[in-house]
């Protein structure tokens, strides 16, 4: 018992005794290469811990920023749905006030006729045996056989038969269509006929008129089955063939009968059947 008293006193002499020399040391300045040896471990570890401290902090702020970025892309494609949507609003408006536009035109620079506006709910079908567009006009609405339908580039075609809100138009572009018409320039008389490939043919030119690429064709009138000068199309060629007594020219439509959407029908035009004239006359 004595002895472990006798050592404890001893380790504690030579702890005193030791503390005593290092807080000499200290103050001598003996032991600073000692302190930055032994505290280059610590910094070390400090370093590292910060360095992970670090990368925690930013790895969370990273993740916030990804979630806004997230959210700011989310809110930018909803953005640009809408604008997408507008945009397309706006479009179809600006097409529609130019294709008004044009027909308002036509019809303040054809006053001696009346109108009746239509939208195209049918286009022709290529299989079959005519070419016909249906409008979303009819009988209720005023409209007859034979009437007249235009747009502001020119003649579409007749009335071919209606019910209460519907109406069908035979195109003029169909091979059963024909049109006495003249030359806008010349003056010169012929008839137009539709073609199956979508043009259609002046024919009865005389041999000895003037007819030259560009020149527009115009209803005559004659025969009572539309008013007159109707723009039909536009010469695109002229064709003189051997032993024929009269020339043609290919005409092109300034309409395109594809893509009609609105029309217009001249409501105060009847068509005149003349046959009854040659039925008097046979009869005499």
């Amino acid at each position: 018992m004595r002895n472990f008293r006798s050592s404890r006193w001893v380790f504690l002499g030579v702890v005193l005794l030791i503390s005593f020399g290092l807080i000499t040391a200290s103050q001598l300045g003996v032991l600073g290469p000692l302190r930055g040896i032994a505290a280059a471990p610590l910094n070390l570890l400090t370093g590292i811990f910060n360095r992970i401290g670090l990368a925690l902090t930013s790895g969370g702020e990273g993740l916030a920023d990804l979630a806004t970025l997230q959210r700011r892309n989310a809110d930018l494609e909803e953005a640009l749905a809408r604008f997408q949507s507008e945009l397309v609003e706006l479009r179809e408006i600006a097409s529609d006030y130019t294709r008004l536009s044009q027909l308002l035109d036509y019809t303040s620079n054809t006053r001696d006729q009346e109108f009746i506006a239509a939208e195209v709910i049918a286009l022709s079908d290529p299989n079959a045996p005519l070419r016909t567009i249906v409008i979303n006009r009819g009988g209720r609405d005023g409209l007859a056989v034979g009437m007249p339908v235009v747009t502001g580039q020119g003649l579409v075609g007749r009335i071919l038969n209606i019910t209460a809100n519907a109406s069908r138009v035979l195109l003029v572009s169909d091979p059963s269509s024909a049109i006495s018409a003249r030359l806008q320039t010349s003056r010169v008389e012929g008839s137009v006929i539709g073609q199956a490939g979508g043009d259609l043919l002046m024919t009865f030119i005389p041999l000895d008129a003037q007819v030259q690429e560009g020149d527009l064709v115009i209803t005559s009138g004659l025969g009572g089955n539309l008013p007159s000068d109707i723009v039909i199309g536009q010469v695109t060629s002229v064709r003189q063939l051997e032993f024929e007594l009269f020339q043609q020219a290919v005409v092109r439509s300034l309409n395109n009968f594809d893509t009609l959407e609105i029309v217009l029908v001249v409501t105060n035009f009847q068509p005149v059947d003349l046959s009854v004239f040659e039925q008097a006359t046979t009869g005499n």
